[in-house]
């Protein structure tokens, strides 16, 4: 998968001021004047496919020795990136125009394979200094050739998801965008040091059927082709500002046999932006989404959890006060009076079977609470650190590098809830719980992600993962997390057990027939509808920045919406889990897990008709990646907030229970 990164948020503080910053501990590349400035070319990708592609499957110019691997780390293979050398020769402030790379003849196979890509809407993305290939896209047409500079102000900047490799026109005739006006910014942070950086780099391209002066055909092998002239191309060797919409030239076609000539600008200007904000506009996407959507977002989440703190206190509270203290009374009525019995109904009449453990997979309950703490905790650090610049999007693959460290860290806090969890069940089987909390989650997650990889390497896709690297998430699985599960679970069933208020009975309390309304069906089907609805805005932030090439950094919006949903899970739940209780239902345990839990429903149902706003391809592979991740996401979404309802409830129930005095 092209960009998968799970949902993650960061500190409060920076809600009110969202702008980026850059990571610490990097440090600036510095070049003096006439040095050469390396740049490095990414694997393609489409949103319409979510498939990236390996630059160098399609006929470009290759580098003399051939291109060099320059991916550095885990989280970049793992994220689909294949970073390479290019064959393009920039210097530090000098202006090149019109430079002939190379000249490819295109064979049945490569046209084809090159309308295929463009078909699908492929983009290219480059690389200088770290710094992506902004895009920079004429709205004046389609094909893009020599211009004036009146022109030149009727483009759009796109700071995501790279530039276009072709186009088709209105009758399906694919172009290829052979030439490409390359603009850097550089900055000279000291005039007195004659160094500089890199702080803006865009990318316009077009696409330009080369034609020589005097009708002259290149080949590579004569170097002599690289001082003929272009007709289509300025001839006194100067730069118009911009190429754009000039219908004299035509654009080129993509068809076998045809030459293309592959060409390029360079084009540098001062700029007064720092390097330190450099990033600054792509996170921002030149403000395209103002901050106002994500502040009525919040607005609307923090309104749902008022409304619903306010029912709270008003019924549990208010009621259970009263049911408490008149209980109390009547017991302490029957101490006095022994042929005198205290009238027990609703939630107290079950007191001697709400802490039985779970009549169904006790074993898997306890599993899913570790599985779901592990989650918590791993989604929260990996917040916090964004938040702070650790995790930026200016360090490649780093958010993947912190999930997989701090979910095999938090392994420790896995192992020790579900041991005591199921210490208090009184389970004997402690080993087998132990290894299924080591390997359910996990295992299902690492079998999905093997799966994908085979078929994307059968596939060609550049997004398949070394078996190197494979090897070494294994090792960090087996040989990091699952020993931390042990541990935990070592501590865990060290503590002592989780002390119950009432003495369980020897038999069960039959359970009377729900009416339509406290149908435990019906409300854990309803449940997740409330904790949604007061997400949903950010989630489709966080949707298309996943699957649309697009950068997220809101970090502090997503943390209040992250705080909201647990609230809101834990206050819907106990609602629930009351109305449950005073319909004398006692098996509260499992309910309290589904009716939160049932949130990630709705974000799957929400991602399905997201999916129609990719206009994705027809291809089978397309589905299977965006449902089979969607899947594995929403069931990590699962066991979060089950999680959360459940320990809530477990903290109601055993708070309520304390309160009345049973013999």
């Amino acid at each position: 998968m092209s960009r998968l990164n799970f949902l993650l948020v960061a500190a409060l503080a920076a809600v009110v001021n969202v702008d980026a910053f850059y990571i610490p501990g990097v440090r600036p590349m510095e070049i003096k004047a006439g040095d050469a400035v390396e740049m490095k070319v990414n694997a393609m990708t489409s949103i319409h496919t979510q498939i990236p592609r390996d630059y160098y499957r399609m006929p470009f110019c290759k580098p003399t020795g051939g291109p060099e691997m320059s991916s550095e780390n885990l989280g970049e293979f793992l994220t689909g990136n294949k970073i390479q050398s290019s064959p393009y020769v920039i210097h530090m402030k000098e202006d090149s125009y019109c430079e002939k790379l190379c000249q490819a003849e295109l064979s049945a196979t490569d046209a084809k394979r090159l309308r295929q890509h463009i078909k699908y809407g492929y983009n290219n993305n480059w690389i200088i200094d770290n710094l992506p290939s902004a895009a920079i896209i004429s709205t004046l047409s389609s094909a893009a050739t020599i211009s004036t500079e009146e022109e030149v102000e009727d483009k759009v900047y796109r700071y995501a998801g790279g530039f276009p490799i072709g186009f088709m026109d209105a009758e399906g005739t694919p172009f290829i965008n052979n030439h490409v006006n390359i603009y850097i910014d550089y900055h000279q942070y000291d005039k007195e040091v004659e160094e500089f950086r890199v702080v803006g780099f865009g990318v316009e391209p077009l696409s330009l059927n080369h034609k020589f002066k005097g009708g002259y055909e290149w080949k590579n092998e004569e170097k002599e082709g690289y001082n003929k002239k272009l007709d289509t191309c300025p001839g006194d060797g100067t730069h118009i500002d911009g190429y754009t919409i000039n219908e004299s030239v035509p654009g080129q076609t993509v068809k076998p046999d045809e030459k293309v000539l592959f060409t390029y600008d360079v084009i540098w200007a001062e700029s007064t932006t720092a390097w330190a904000s450099r990033w600054d506009i792509y996170l921002s996407e030149d403000h395209l989404v103002p901050a106002k959507v994500h502040w009525y977002s919040i607005t609307n989440s923090i309104m749902v959890v008022f409304f619903l703190s306010l029912l709270v206190i008003s019924m549990l509270v208010r009621n259970l006060r009263r049911d408490i203290a008149a209980y109390n009374a009547l017991a302490a009525l029957a101490d006095e009076e022994e042929d005198y019995e205290a009238d027990e109904s609703g939630w107290k009449l079950i007191h001697a079977d709400v802490f039985r453990p779970p009549q169904n997979y006790p074993m898997l309950f306890c599993v899913c609470c570790g599985g779901g703490v592990q989650l918590i905790v791993t989604i929260f650090t990996t917040i916090c650190f964004s938040a702070i610049g650790f995790l930026s999007p200016a360090r490649r693959g780093s958010l993947m590098n912190g999930i997989l460290s701090f979910y095999v860290l938090t392994g420790i806090l896995s192992g020790y809830v579900s041991s005591r969890l199921y210490k208090s069940f009184k389970g004997r089987l402690w080993q087998v719980c132990t290894v299924v909390t080591a390997l359910l989650f996990p295992g299902v997650a690492f079998a999905i992600f093997v799966f994908f990889n085979i078929v994307l390497s059968f596939s060609g896709s550049s997004a398949s993962v070394p078996f190197f690297y494979i090897v070494i998430v294994f090792a960090m699985w087996c040989c990091v997390s699952v020993p931390l599960v042990f541990v935990g679970a070592y501590f865990g069933y060290k503590q002592e057990s989780i002390e119950f208020p009432t003495v369980t009975s020897t038999i069960a309390r039959a359970i009377p027939e729900p009416s339509p309304i406290s149908n435990p069906k019906t409300a854990m089907l309803i449940a997740g509808v409330v904790p949604f609805a007061a997400a949903y805005v950010e989630f489709f932030f966080i949707m298309t920045s996943l699957w649309m090439d697009q950068y997220y950094y809101v970090f502090g919006f997503t943390l209040v919406v992250f705080f909201i949903l647990i609230i809101t899970c834990a206050e819907v739940t106990l609602l629930l889990v009351y109305n449950q209780l005073c319909s004398e239902n006692h098996r509260w345990w499992w309910f309290s897990f589904f009716a939160p839990g049932s949130t990630a429903l709705y974000i799957f149902l929400y991602s399905i008709f997201w999916f129609k706003g990719l206009e994705a391809s027809k291809m089978i592979m397309t589905y299977l990646l965006y449902f089979g991740y969607m899947g594995l996401i929403c069931s990590a979404m699962f066991l979060v907030t089950g999680t959360v309802g459940a320990l809530s409830s477990l903290w109601f129930v055993k708070t309520i229970y304390g309160t009345i005095k049973v013999d």
